[in-house]
């Protein structure tokens, strides 16, 4: 992909994997159990984020919501030390771990909240419409994630999504959705990996979204019942 990495930092990348491996022992973080696997699942995939992510301007704020293990964002907070990354997870558990990896690999540009998107992006919430872009991996169909993403973005920032082969399936099922939520798509990026979906925040979110927790996947919006 023509990527360059800096001393040390495919070495940080290395004792990420082995932490969260190591830490998959104790509580279910991934369904990856080999090194090779991971190295291609989690850091390859990660870096394929790269080329979206690289041209924001330093000290941007990135977001990625419902990270798991830490993944994308800690790999990408490894190579990419000019942005800002908050790490957002619903389970203490994991988030306790994300915390203490992210200390052992001396990241500084890494802070780790626990919460759901859903009463993060609400208003009066300080993370609201707080960040440059919105990242997210194996989270969900974008008529659901685009109600938990968008509300997090600045206007005119972006929602940076990992998708598989269905992502054009996904966009069209999402329309309605992305309209409600003032966004758009702004463009795919194939990867070899998979695809890349960009929307990107027209105007401010309606004060309505997100809606409480677990609505936006027990009734996604634009969906109709039966169909998501």
């Amino acid at each position: 992909m023509g990527l360059t990495f800096a001393p040390g930092e495919v070495e940080r990348l290395g004792l990420f994997l082995a932490m969260l491996l190591d830490e998959n022992t104790r509580q279910n973080l991934t369904a990856i159990r080999s090194e090779e696997d991971a190295w291609e699942r989690h850091i390859f995939d990660a870096m394929t984020m790269v080329s979206v992510l690289a041209d924001l301007p330093e000290g941007s704020k990135i977001i990625d919501v419902g990270t798991g293990g830490g993944v994308p964002g800690l790999p990408l907070a490894c190579v990419l030390p000019k942005l800002e990354f908050t790490l957002l997870d619903a389970t203490a558990k994991k988030t306790t771990f994300l915390a203490r990896a992210g200390a052992a690999l001396g990241l500084s540009n890494v802070s780790v909240v626990t919460g759901r998107a859903e009463t993060i992006g609400a208003m009066g919430s300080p993370h609201r419409r707080a960040y440059d872009a919105v990242i997210a991996r194996a989270v969900g169909r974008l008529a659901v994630l685009s109600e938990l993403a968008v509300p997090l973005a600045k206007v005119g920032g972006l929602c940076v999504l990992v998708k598989g082969a269905r992502a054009d399936e996904e966009l069209d099922e999402a329309k309605k959705a992305l309209h409600l939520l003032h966004a758009a798509h702004a463009g795919t990026v194939e990867t070899p990996t998979g695809r890349i979906v960009v929307l990107e925040k027209l105007r401010e979110t309606p004060k309505s979204y997100p809606r409480r927790d677990g609505e936006p996947k027990r009734a996604p919006l634009g969906v109709e019942k039966g169909k998501a």
